[in-house]
């Protein structure tokens, strides 16, 4: 034993005893922490403490509850496990699991997907358990591809680890095509009819430049995928999920493995596809481990971990369910999940902006919310440090939300609630929440229940059905598996501010022709939640009674910019920005005339970018359009980001315009364009490090870094561009300019004056 891992030992046991007998509190991270200050190889040093084996589980969503699954059914085989249950998934949590664990048969550890690289070589693990790669944390986590080559050199460094992946993940599957490793897809081989959602995040082939198809998709990205261009495709099942059975009474499915020549039926109360993927995902690891189906069965059945995954509660004679989500992919299955109950219902979104969460949280508007409104009575509230931009959100989802500081506050209005007839007294109570917000608000539930209800029976126990009128029993699940996972301190959200002023009342649309709007490339460049630019614009012609059109012009699609009135371009991950600016340049002309019509355009980020006369693609400079005299210069490497929020003041806009940039190229603009504003707030650079503006302006062109999305907490950029647009299909179309009435834009300027205070500029 070395000295330094003595001395490790030393201190990691002193730190757990303080915390654990003085502080009373768990023994945490820190022990881990400090002891690999002291011992950088200090994981590689207590690996000898697992005996028979280790798993590790990496993945986007699912890994706690995965982790967790598979160590009670390790358990409940009679075998030893060391694991990082809370889920501290980063080399601290993994050292402070080993420091503070006896030895053990078995480690099953969770790992962040970027920590992964770290840990791995280390800990030489048997299996690397592969769940999904989902959009998630773009400030700090970058671009898919980064975690893809990060999770790959991981396991090239551990090169006698098995990778067990999900195989209907595209974005998996290019991932063991790289690596060295044995390789063992699982999938689930039948369409289980699920709708779909607006946006999903691999939709160009992973190996060519062609973009894939779809036999069937499950959700996401996920599914039975194939590119016609290079025959890119999903592999052979080595564990296939059949006969999948999704009602009210659960989920229940058929797993056979074909090396292992064995068939397991497992099942759950909980009808939500992701835990199929779930259980499957621990089901093979059951298999080539050599733990009984039985065995198995039974963990899940008595799987209760109570950490706010799908735990119910009756609080009040209310059922409750709470819930994680932290992407858009977890938020739209919880949707799916509230949607299954047709009672009345109240719902509490929680968002928080920690670093544990992402600063950035243009991803809402890549949640389907309009999939709730008009779905039977509700009533929403908005809580968590950006409860403002939640409910800009859920305002233009037409979903009329109120701010509450804590849960607790979804208690205290539902009498009233009931008293003024908008909910019955049974009404069903759902609170989902991302990943620094879900403690406090499981901490709350747990006190209220304590006082005024009870919890909820654990995962394959019978549960109570609510009383007639409220949520139905299939939708209001048990403590069980869930999509994602937490290990996180978050402050108690802080909202307050002004009464929800409601959804505007659209007008009586008018007799005129629609406003055409052209959303370029969508599948390719909706990185930050960009979409929702156009769902500002439409909702605000729309509440005027204004006609309006949105041309989506997708890869392959001809546009026909002569026809529209106003042209809008996001950004997007490397690849598909590449492949979207090699359809732009053969309609270069088109564009260049249609801007010199004055036709307004809003342009985000890479969009921005290569509308100059050249842009930054990777690491590489490549030519752009030279429509606007702007060039994009490399800064070092693409690692080397802007990211921060930002405030800019702007002759388009009496408010501050507030957003959040994201970008590693540095923009110059050219003597004839002015910059879209000033940045006035201390955090943030705009174009580069040097000018202190951002974005640019010229003609009716409006180009920036700044995303949220831009337009959400900026109505007043928003309607100088629908003006332009007015303007323009008047001149196309032969018609009168219509005029824009002012609508009530408190919701999205009390999100305004928020970031703006936050950021010290006054609004």
């Amino acid at each position: 034993m070395s000295l330094r891992l003595t001395m490790a030992k030393a201190v990691g046991n002193t730190l757990t005893w303080g915390l654990q007998k003085v502080a009373h509190r768990p023994g945490g991270t820190i022990p881990g922490k400090v002891g690999l200050r002291i011992d950088p190889q200090l994981i590689a040093d207590l690996r000898g403490k697992v005996g028979a084996g280790s798993v590790v589980v990496v993945g986007t969503n699912g890994k706690t509850s995965v982790t967790n699954l598979i160590a009670d059914a390790f358990e409940a085989d009679g075998r030893s496990v060391i694991c990082n249950r809370t889920g501290a998934n980063m080399g601290p949590g993994v050292a402070s699991a080993l420091l503070q664990a006896r030895p053990a048969q078995w480690g099953v550890f969770e790992s962040d997907e970027l920590w992964l690289a770290r840990i791995l070589p280390q800990l030489r693990a048997d299996y690397v358990l592969l769940l999904n790669l989902f959009r998630d944390q773009l400030d700090r986590c970058g671009e898919i591809s980064r975690i893809q080559e990060s999770i790959a050199g991981a396991l090239a460094s551990s090169p006698d680890t098995t990778l067990v992946y999900n195989a209907d993940d595209p974005l998996c599957e290019a991932i063991a095509r790289k690596v060295p490793n044995r390789v063992v897809p699982f999938g689930v081989a039948e369409d289980m009819g699920l709708a779909q959602n607006t946006v999903a995040d691999a939709q160009m082939c992973q190996e060519c430049s062609g973009m894939v198809e779809y036999g069937y998709r499950q959700y996401g990205q996920l599914g039975d995928y194939r590119c016609p261009a290079c025959g890119f495709a999903r592999p052979a099942l080595e564990f296939a999920a059949t006969d999948v059975r999704l009602d009210a009474r659960g989920a229940s499915f058929e797993v056979t493995g074909s090396a292992t020549g064995r068939v397991d039926r497992v099942s759950t109360g909980q009808p939500t596809p992701y835990l199929v993927y779930n259980l499957l995902a621990a089901d093979a690891i059951m298999q080539l481990t050599g733990v009984d189906g039985a065995v198995f069965q039974r963990a899940v059945d008595a799987f209760d971990p109570r950490n706010g995954r799908l735990q119910r509660y009756v609080i009040d004679g209310y059922p409750v369910l709470l819930n994680l989500a932290k992407n858009p992919t977890g938020f739209n299955q919880n949707l799916k999940i509230i949607e299954r109950d047709a009672g009345p219902k109240a719902i509490a979104f929680f968002v928080n902006d920690y670093e544990g969460d992402g600063r950035d949280i243009s991803w809402i508007w890549d949640i389907d919310f309009e999939e709730l409104a008009g779905h039977g009575p509700l009533v929403v509230f908005s809580g968590g440090t950006r409860s403002y931009d939640l409910r800009v959100r859920l305002k233009y989802a037409g979903i009329d939300a109120r701010l509450i500081e804590g849960v607790e506050d979804v208690f205290a209005a539902l009498p009233g609630l009931v008293a003024e007839g908008a909910l019955p007294a049974d009404a069903g109570v759902y609170a989902i929440a991302n990943y620094t917000a879900l403690p406090p608000v499981h901490a709350a539930l747990d006190r209220l229940a304590a006082t005024r209800g009870g919890a909820g029976a654990a995962l394959g126990e019978s549960a109570p059905a609510p009383a007639a009128g409220g949520a139905d029993a299939s939708a209001v699940p048990g403590a069980a598996l869930a999509a994602g996972e937490a290990d996180a301190e978050g402050a108690a959200p802080d909202a307050g501010g002004p009464t929800p002023t409601g959804v505007p009342t659209p007008a009586p649309a008018s007799d005129q022709p629609p406003v055409v709007i052209a959303h370029l490339f969508p599948d390719l460049l909706n990185l930050y939640g960009d979409g929702g630019n156009v769902r500002v614009l439409e909702q605000r012609l729309a509440w005027r009674g204004i006609p309006v059109e949105i041309r989506r012009v997708h890869y392959g699609d001809v546009a026909d910019l002569a026809a529209a009135d106003l042209v809008f371009l996001g950004g997007g991950p490397d690849r598909e920005q590449k492949l979207a600016s090699e359809k732009l340049a053969e309609m270069r002309e088109e564009l260049a005339a249609y801007v010199a019509d004055d036709g307004p355009l809003l342009a985000i980020c890479g969009g921005y970018q290569i509308l100059g006369r050249q842009w930054l693609w990777g690491d590489e400079l490549v030519p752009g359009l030279g429509i606007i005299d702007a060039e994009t210069r490399r800064p070092g490497t693409s690692a080397d980001r802007l990211t921060d929020n930002l405030a800019l003041r702007s002759p388009l806009a009496s408010h501050p315009v507030v957003g959040y940039e994201n970008h590693a190229g540095r923009t110059y603009l050219g003597p004839s364009v002015e910059p879209l504003g000033a940045v006035a707030s201390k955090a943030g650079h705009g174009n580069n490090e040097d000018d202190r503006a951002d974005g640019v302006r010229f003609r009716n062109v409006v180009g920036t870094y700044s995303h949220g999305p831009l337009l959400s907490k900026n109505p007043e950029v928003a309607d100088w561009l629908l003006a332009r647009a007015l303007e323009r299909r008047a001149r196309r179309a032969g018609v009168e300019p219509a005029p824009l009435v002012q609508l009530d834009d408190a919701v999205e300027l009390a999100a305004n004056a928020w970031m703006a205070e936050k950021l010290g500029v006054a609004s």
